[in-house]
């Protein structure tokens, strides 16, 4: 079945197609929520809610192409993370701002780093870098659009990013990767 057909039965409600659009998805958005919500069951919980929103709001979906589905389904679930870490009022770790002699990190993740030690390195971040992480460098969001979401000042932000990769390196390079003067 084509994506446009999906969304077209989704639309009537069709608890068949729903399944199918739960079941092709419910992996990779649980990993999602897990990287905002480290708590499994609280990730498991969002999922659910997410899933049902995403079920109900249907009819916002437009066909646009043959990936219509997943960044629609994405959305849903990162607002869902984001609600819960409001209603627990998570506080950004950090919030002073970048000295102008601290060294600039330019994380990239690299063809021969493997993904889960990436993943497990980033649920491990404190909550406020780990969210502005996932925003930033995993959604897409710029600085201006995570300040809105998260109701903090662009250049927090940045500071919780920067944090966040400095952090990401550091545990990289432990576990033997290296990233040499030329990323300074």
């Amino acid at each position: 079945m084509q994506e446009q057909q999906l969304i077209a039965a989704l639309k009537k409600q069709d608890p068949f197609v729903q399944k199918r659009v739960y079941d092709t998805f419910v992996k990779r958005m649980f990993r999602l929520c897990v990287r905002y919500i480290k708590v499994e069951e609280d990730a498991q919980e969002l999922l659910m809610n997410g899933f049902l929103k995403f079920f109900r709001s249907v009819d916002k979906i437009e066909y646009r192409s043959e990936n219509s589905i997943e960044p629609y389904l994405k959305k849903v679930m990162v607002n869902e993370c984001l609600m819960f870490l409001r209603q627990k009022q998570f506080s950004m770790v950090s919030l002073e701002e970048i000295a102008d002699n601290e060294p600039i990190s330019n994380f990239s993740f690299y063809e021969n780093i493997d993904k889960e030690e990436i993943y497990t390195l980033i649920l491990n971040l404190p909550v406020g870098y780990r969210t502005v992480f996932n925003l930033f460098a995993i959604e897409g969001f710029s600085h201006h659009e995570i300040a809105e979401k998260l109701k903090i000042s662009e250049n927090t932000s940045k500071t919780q990013l920067h944090k966040a990769r400095l952090i990401l390196q550091i545990e990289l390079q432990k576990r033997g990767y290296d990233y040499g003067k030329k990323y300074r």
